[in-house]
């Protein structure tokens, strides 16, 4: 049965012999980031050929909206000399090109700003390296939020937080119980929990989450991230976070693994399939705001585009290509609807901002 196995699933496994089941955060940290055969390190995974379409995917409006936007932003901030603007997971560099597009009409944007691109993939800075040629701007890439210099800066994020691992714990009568993979008798993943509760976990949970029924899962991630973002933004600058999630903490199991554009069982060929997790937007506002971020939001994506005019950029590019109406029109649905296939109510967009920069663009009813 080895035989069969991808080089990460033996890994996998090894570790598993070595030291018991794994917690699913580190099962998802492996999958998607392990340094030589993780997803994202091995697979372009976006677009119809690959596991899942983004919403820059699927309209240059999305890009565009969210470029005039940060140019909006970059005037409140007093339109500083030099402006960072930061991206983290830029896909293929879609959204990024999509922004240098739209703001080519603000100059004095445009002639401050210098790209700072957080990516793990070498595929995929090849991709977006490839994506933002002939755009006069400085460019240069980093792993890590972290490495990024200090400096006044806008840092965009759309569908990045999801990809991060997350913990779960699940409730018994003696406490919560974090959630593991280890392997059954038949050699198979299988889902299980630590056989220890974590110790005074429910002193960290809302009220809501402690009197959940036995059996409920909570979720969570680590808060480094919403940290360091909201001590880079506290000082004259603003993130934006767009990614599909709850507004309020609650419980429930939302890990999922997409390949193929279908959703597959994340247990299943480790390293081959996007594994991500509902983002909690208020754990992650309220983990930015302790460093002294002002919150904004979250809205549906739907109305925060609204805002922000998307029925109006719609209606100009029908307007010079009538014969793409039809797509347009679709792409407005898609980026702003419910239901089953649209991304406008499960996606949700929040803003964290310097205190002092007061109501921003998408966030004003």
């Amino acid at each position: 049965m080895t035989q069969t196995l991808s080089p990460l699933e033996m890994e996998i496994r090894r570790i598993i012999s070595v030291a018991g089941p794994m917690p699913v955060a580190h099962y998802m940290d492996l999958c998607l980031a392990h340094p030589k055969y993780g997803y994202y390190l091995t697979r372009e995974p976006f677009g119809a050929g690959g596991d899942f379409t983004t919403a820059p995917e699927v309209s240059q409006m999305f890009g565009e909206l969210v470029g005039i936007w940060a140019a909006s932003v970059y005037g409140m901030m007093g339109k500083p000399a030099q402006v960072h603007l930061v991206e983290l997971g830029p896909g293929r560099g879609t959204m990024m090109r999509d922004i240098l597009r739209a703001t080519q009409v603000v100059p004095e944007f445009r002639k401050a700003l210098s790209l700072h691109l957080v990516e793990i993939s070498p595929k995929l800075e090849q991709a977006q390296r490839e994506a933002l040629e002939g755009f006069e701007v400085k460019r240069h890439w980093y792993r890590r939020l972290e490495d990024v210099p200090a400096g006044p800066a806008i840092i965009v994020a759309n569908e990045f937080v999801d990809a991060l691992p997350v913990h779960q714990a699940v409730k018994q009568a003696g406490g919560w119980h974090e959630r593991v993979i280890g392997l059954d008798k038949a050699g198979n993943f299988k889902l299980g929990l630590a056989p220890y509760p974590i110790p005074h976990f429910d002193r960290l949970l809302p009220q809501r989450v402690r009197e959940a029924p036995i059996g409920s899962i909570f979720e969570w991630r680590t808060d480094n991230l919403p940290l360091e973002i909201g001590r880079r933004v506290r000082d004259g600058g603003a993130a934006l976070v767009i990614d599909y999630g709850h507004a309020r903490t609650d419980i429930g199991d939302t890990l999922q693994a997409v390949g193929g554009h279908a959703f597959v069982d994340p247990k299943s060929a480790p390293g081959t399939v996007d594994i991500t997790a509902h983002v909690d937007f208020e754990i992650f506002g309220s983990s930015a705001e302790s460093m002294g971020a002002a919150i904004h939001g979250p809205v549906e994506q739907g109305e925060f585009l609204r805002r922000l005019g998307i029925e109006a950029r719609a209606a100009a590019l029908k307007a010079r290509a009538p014969d793409k109406a039809g797509e347009i029109d679709a792409a407005v649905t898609r980026l702003t609807q419910g239901g089953r296939t649209g991304m406008g109510e499960l996606f949700k967009a929040m803003a964290l901002a310097d205190p002092r920069l007061g109501p921003l663009p998408g966030f004003v009813v």
